[in-house]
């Protein structure tokens, strides 16, 4: 019986479970970018629909209160708006180069500080702001 035949039937096997990895690894990288846009796309929605509520808010009664609201409605949905660009260049940076070392058959790394992460401390920062200001006034 041929032994040469079986190897190399091992390896095809291998290569394609190397493909096939490779193809899971770049879909569940496809997913968590889209997951980064529907995030942002939700940052951006809770903005305007905070700056649209106290606009509607103000023009029922312009009281020196609902007017102070509707500015801090304003910088925050303003701040979100940033946010998301912000986040949604970085998650698009981070699935480019991810991609690109996949395809070059190079390691993949886990960043030590990840973006989510990173969302995370700027929105308790821009929380912590919020509250800081509707108090304060």
């Amino acid at each position: 019986m041929n032994q040469a035949i079986p190897g190399a039937a091992k390896e095809g096997t291998a290569g394609d479970r190397t493909a096939l990895a490779k193809f899971r690894t770049q879909l569940a990288l496809d997913r968590t970018t889209l997951a980064w846009i529907r995030t942002t796309l939700t940052f951006a929605t809770f903005g305007f629909g905070m700056v649209g509520f106290f606009r509607t808010l103000r023009e029922r009664s312009a009281t020196p209160e609902s007017i102070r609201l509707h500015e801090n409605a304003i910088r925050f949905g303003v701040a979100l708006l940033v946010l998301g660009i912000v986040a949604t260049i970085l998650a698009g940076i981070s699935h480019w180069l991810t991609l690109r070392r996949l395809r070059r058959n190079k390691a993949l790394v886990l960043t030590p500080w990840p973006l989510s992460i990173t969302v995370a401390v700027l929105l308790a920062i821009l929380g912590l702001v919020l509250l800081y200001s509707l108090f304060s006034g």
